[in-house]
Parts: structure tokens; sequence; C-alpha cells
């Protein structure tokens, strides 16, 4: 029986399943662009004439949509867009007088996912607003067309402008910010790179991500260091209690400390500023993992005052998979070695972060759609999308707290937490729940603990729904 999707907390958890198959669509007489694109992703080499014919009868076929709000104009016609027009966004009036419309209104303009599918784990892998996604395939068109001389590849390029407007979002200097592949890419480029001597000491906690840890146990396997992951309460009664739990475990050997700003399975988050502060104090380096950061809550990285940071953009900033994010101090930055090098790795003064971008050729279409994910945030304002977040989690919350059948993870302090719950289930049978979730088109993540997640797209009878389900299911 499938179960929902498990965040990969430990090497070797179990993959994600795999989706329903999508129900083949009616014949047509010429190819929509969504169409003819989907060929295109499924059928990779070997198409020759056939594709081209079927573009031809597509853009015959189908009007030219507008081109979407906050991205690049194509410089030609080429072949179109398979998102369809992008409605703007709705007057800010409505958000005001009634949220739930203005939401739902977003969600309907924004977004392709679907009327009936209720989406509650956008922490795992967040969903793509059509501006993104437009400014993904604009990025691609312009590199099929080669309309310059010199086409811009990731992976030889520092990407200034890009880089800047990142970098005045999350509070430091654009010379102190790299871009990655993901998450897991800028952790590890962190741990690999640092020199660390046997009898060395990390500490860390038992609440990371498997690629947050990892990285750690490569490094003790492979250099003799010693790793200490600290057991943090899963239902804290305070930030205190957290930054004197972690701060207690530093000692006369700890080299770094290496944490989560908001842990991964149960989204709780931790005094970022004050455990880096006190690791400062004991000269113990600061690795923050910000995975569920960027995106979720306001994040200011010269305020925090960590060494490093790693941030993943594709789970709560809108932007596709493939993108991430390094952020080192500048002292902090001269003493890492680089993993994966090309020319420019030695070039500390020059690069600076960007020295960390230097891996070879990559798809620059990641990193655009990356800045409209940005900009989508900033065009719904920072604090409206926090706010709805927050408001989300705490109607899920409510309704927990009324079913005798769950336990409530999550703290009652409201700070403790951002967008992510964590419930736990007090019976174990729950095969029955999962199909019927499935059968509901109700996307959640975890097991008997489980861990709900949401964004702007989610509505308020989304949540309900994964109740209703849950108690006919459970109360029956």
């Amino acid at each position: 029986m499938d179960r929902p999707p498990a965040e990969p907390t430990d090497p070797g958890s179990a993959p994600f399943p795999a989706p329903p198959a999508a129900p083949k669509p009616p014949a047509r007489s010429a190819l929509s662009r969504r169409e003819a694109l989907g060929r295109l992703a499924w059928t990779g080499t070997g198409m020759g004439a056939a594709w081209s014919a079927g573009m031809a009868r597509a853009r015959a076929a189908t009007p030219t949509p507008s081109p979407a709000s906050g991205s690049p104009p194509a410089k030609s016609q080429g072949i179109g867009t398979s998102i369809g027009a992008v409605e703007p966004l709705p007057d800010v009036a409505l958000r005001r007088s009634d949220p739930e419309a203005y939401w739902t209104r977003v969600r309907r303009g924004q977004f392709l996912l679907p009327e009936t599918r209720a989406f509650l784990n956008p922490g795992s892998l967040g969903v793509m607003p059509r501006p993104v996604m437009q400014a993904v395939f604009d990025s691609l068109q312009r590199g099929a067309e080669y309309a310059t001389d010199t086409v811009q590849r990731w992976g030889y390029e520092s990407m200034e402008p890009e880089r800047a407007e990142m970098a005045a979002f999350l509070g430091c200097d654009p010379g102190e910010l790299a871009f990655t592949h993901n998450c897991t890419e800028a952790m590890g480029f962190i741990a690999a790179g640092l020199d660390l001597k046997p009898g060395d000491e990390v500490v860390s906690t038992n609440q990371e991500h498997g690629s947050g840890i990892s990285c750690w146990r490569v490094k003790a396997a492979r250099s003799g260091i010693t790793l200490r992951e600290v057991d943090l309460p899963v239902s804290p009664r305070s930030s205190a209690e957290l930054l004197d739990r972690l701060v207690s475990a530093l000692g006369p050997r700890t080299r770094v400390l290496s944490f989560s700003g908001i842990t991964s399975p149960t989204g709780l988050v931790l005094p970022s500023r004050e455990l880096c502060e006190a690791a400062r104090a004991r000269g113990v380096i600061t690795v923050l993992d910000g995975a569920h950061m960027d995106g979720q809550m306001p994040v200011n990285l010269h305020d925090l005052g960590c060494d490093y940071f790693a941030g993943s953009p594709h789970k709560w900033l809108f932007a596709p998979a493939g993108c991430g994010l390094l952020y080192g101090r500048p002292e902090a930055l001269d003493r890492l070695w680089p993993s994966v090098a090309s020319g420019g790795w030695d070039n500390k003064t020059g690069l600076k972060a960007a020295r960390f971008m230097m891996v070879g050729t990559n798809n620059r279409s990641t990193i655009d759609g990356m800045i409209a994910g940005l900009r989508f945030l900033q065009a719904l304002g920072e604090e409206a999308v926090y706010e709805r977040q927050h408001a989300l989690a705490a109607h899920a919350l409510s309704a927990a707290r009324q079913r005798n059948y769950l336990e409530v993870v999550t703290p009652e302090d409201p700070r403790l937490h951002r967008a992510m719950i964590s419930l736990r289930f007090k019976s174990d049978a729950l095969e029955p729940l999962w199909t019927a979730l499935r059968q509901e088109d109700i996307g959640v993540l975890g097991g008997q603990r489980l861990r709900l997640s949401f964004h702007v797209h989610t509505r308020k009878s989304d949540i309900d729904r994964f109740f209703s389900v849950c108690d006919r299911v459970l109360r029956s």
C-alpha cells in the first residue's frame, strides 16, 4: 500500500512513490502548445521533422499569450509558451477585506494546481507559479535560439546582477553569496571545504535533514573528526530551552556548530541568532542549514551572524528545482576549499563567493526562474506571504487539537513554528488513511508522525478536507 512520501532525514529512507498515471488526452486535430512541449519532454531525441511540423501547427492553431508579469520579454516570437496567459495579481484591497477570496484568486490565476488538488507538502518541493515557469521557458528559448554570439552559461560566469538582487533579499553582500544546485550541495561544499583534523568536533542535532547531517558523517568517516548529534526536544517549552541544550554541548574540542534554522522533520524554529552569537563567543564556526528559512520567514544573514548559510529556494521561494544558495562571511569563505574546481577556483580577491560557482556548464534557466520566484514573492508582499503561511498553520493546529486521535507535536508557542507543523497519529494502522488521502488527491508527508506544510496556494478548505478524510477513516 502506498504511504505518503518520507523526507530523507536519514540516508536510505524510502523514496517518494510514483504519482498515478495521468489520463490520456482526447485526440485533437492540432497540437496545443502544452501538448507539443509535453511531447518534446517525453520523447527526447528522434523528434526530427515530426516535432517541427507539430510546433508549426501549434503556432498556427493557438494565439500567442502575453508574457508573464516580471519576465523578460522574448527577443523573437519563437515557439511561444506552454503555460497560457498569466493574470495580474488581485488588488491588495481584496486581501484586506476578504483574505480567503484574495488567496483563492492568487492560486487560480498564478498556479497550475488542479482545483481538486490539496497539496500540503511544499516543504519538500514547492510549486512554481506561472511567472516562474514563463521565466524558465523564456531562458531556455533564448539559449536555443542563439540570439547572441555569447550565450551565458551558469558555471562560467559570476552572475553579478542576479547575486546582487538575491543578496539584497537575504541581507548580505553580493560577494558573500554563491548560487549552487541545491542546499545539499551547499552543505557539502561547506563540510568538505573546511580544514578539520582528527579529534576536532562538530556538534549538530538529531533533527537534521539527511542532507544536512550526511556531509558531516562523510567528513567524520574520511577525516577522523568527531560528530556529536545532540538530542533536541520535539515540543520544547521555549527557545531558551533549545539554546541551552545546544550551547551546553559545546566543548573545548568543538570547532563547528551545524544546525537547521527551521528543522525539516517537525518545522521547529531554532534561535539562530542567539546560537551563532554564543558559538562565536567560544570561537566555534557556525553553519546554518537554512533550507526552510528563505521564503518562510525574514532572513538577514548579517543580523543572524552565521559564518556559513545554505539555502533552498525551490521550497518556499517559488523557484524551480535545481538551484541553491551558499553564503559565507568573507573570512569564512577565504578558508573554504572548493570541492569542484574550474578556472578561477583560487581567485579569492576577484571572484569572492562566485569562485564556488565555477563548476562547469549548467542550466542557466533555473537561476532565471529563481530570480523570477523572488520577484513573485516580493510582488505578493513578503510580510503578507509570511502572515498567510502562519495563519494557515494556526488553522491546522486548531483543527488538530480538536481530534482525539491526534497528538500535536508542534509547540504551543507560535514563535516556535512558521508554515510547517508536526502531528502524530495515536494509531499505527494507517494504510486505509493513506489510500483515502490518495483517492481524494491530498498530498502529505510522513507516516505515523506527519508533517503538514502550507504556502499561499493552500486554501483553508484544503486543510479542512484533510481533517475530514481523517475523521471519516479514523473515527469509523
